[in-house]
Parts: structure tokens; C-alpha cells; sequence
């Protein structure tokens, strides 16, 4: 059995290029979900800030652990619907009952029972794409040429607890012992730009 590996990088190779896009992270390897689970509650505990978790596939309880709260996409998934069913409506209105109306088989212009399928569509059709929009916007997952990974073995099999560091680094040697002592195979300190 392998010890764990410690990587921190020296303050002086960090000192030059650091940007007001340039952020740093402490990142925790953890090979267990399990300890990974105990490692984040421990963490929050001791008042450490965790900025985010990486993990090749979701984890159960997780977003309790990390404290995240409830999404509110499906209040915005309410009203992408509302603004699809009152264009659905409009548009059939409009065009039937006054841009150009047809009497067909002796039903009036303005026939709601007949609008029911075109305004189901638009309803579907504009909370998807709102739906979609909404949560790549958010959580940053739209394309885009170059893919910020912290830590590329968080898409195979391990997980990775992200801790934003300050301009001090002196805080670094606290969180690699806190971090170790909560069962993290390994702690690395990394630099990123534009994440």
C-alpha cells in the first residue's frame, strides 16, 4: 500500500501570473464515496468553504452534504410553459379570428377546444428548451473549445473535493492535514484561469 502522496506546489512558482480571472484550488483525491461523504460533512464542520465536488457519477446525498439547496428550475420550467401556451394561444387567435379567418365546418373563428393541440405543443416546446437553456446557463455546461477540469481523473474513478484557496497560502498546510486526516489519498494545489 502506497502512502498518500502530498503535492503543494512552492508560494514562489504561484506568486507570478495570477489574474483577476485566476483562481486557486486545494483539491482533495478521494477514492471511497463513502469517505468522501464523511470528508465533506467533517469539512463543513470545521468551517471549511467547499467549493465544489467532482465525481464520475452522481452520488447519492450528496447535494444534502454539500448544503445545496433545492433548484428552482422548475419554477422557471412554470412559467417557460406559461409563456408558451400564451404565444400558442395569441398566435391562433390572431391569425384565425383576424389576420385571416376561416370558417371551417361552422365553428367560430375564435375556437379554444380546437387550439388545445398547438398550444400543448408550444407549452412542450418552450419549457424544454427553456428547461435546457436555463440549467447549461447556469451551471456553466455550455459548449465551448476548451473544457475546464481540475483534475481529469474525476471523470474515471475518483472524486474530488475543490477547495478555493485565498491570496494567502498559508492556509494550504491546514487543509492538506485536514484533508488527509478525513481519508483523501492525496492533495494537490492547482491554478486555474477563466473557471
Amino acid at each position: 500500500m502506497t502512502s498518500p502522496a502530498v503535492t503543494a506546489a512552492a508560494p514562489a512558482a504561484l506568486a507570478p501570473a495570477t489574474t483577476s480571472s485566476t483562481k486557486r484550488f486545494a483539491l482533495g483525491i478521494f477514492d471511497d464515496e463513502d469517505v468522501l461523504l464523511h470528508a465533506i460533512d467533517n469539512l463543513r464542520g470545521a468551517g471549511v468553504k467547499i467549493y465544489d465536488v467532482f465525481s464520475p457519477y452522481p452520488v447519492h446525498g450528496i447535494d444534502d452534504a454539500l448544503g445545496i439547496e433545492r433548484s428552482r428550475l422548475p419554477i422557471a420550467a412554470f412559467f417557460y410553459g406559461m409563456c408558451g401556451l400564451a404565444f400558442a394561444l395569441w398566435l391562433q387567435i390572431y391569425t384565425l379570428g383576424f389576420d385571416w379567418p376561416m370558417i371551417i365546418g361552422g365553428k367560430p373563428a375564435i375556437s379554444l377546444p380546437a387550439f388545445i393541440p398547438v398550444a400543448f405543443e408550444l407549452t412542450v416546446f418552450f419549457t424544454c428548451h427553456g428547461m435546457v437553456i436555463t440549467f447549461y446557463t447556469i451551471s456553466r455546461l455550455y459548449p465551448r473549445f476548451k473544457t475546464p477540469v481540475l483534475d481529469v481523473r474525476s471523470t474515471d474513478d475518483k472524486f474530488v473535493v475543490a477547495i478555493e484557496l485565498d491570496e494567502n497560502s498559508s492556509q494550504m498546510p491546514k487543509l492538506t492535514q485536514l484533508l488527509r486526516e478525513n481519508g483523501a489519498s492525496e492533495v494537490n494545489q492547482k491554478e486555474m484561469t477563466k473557471f
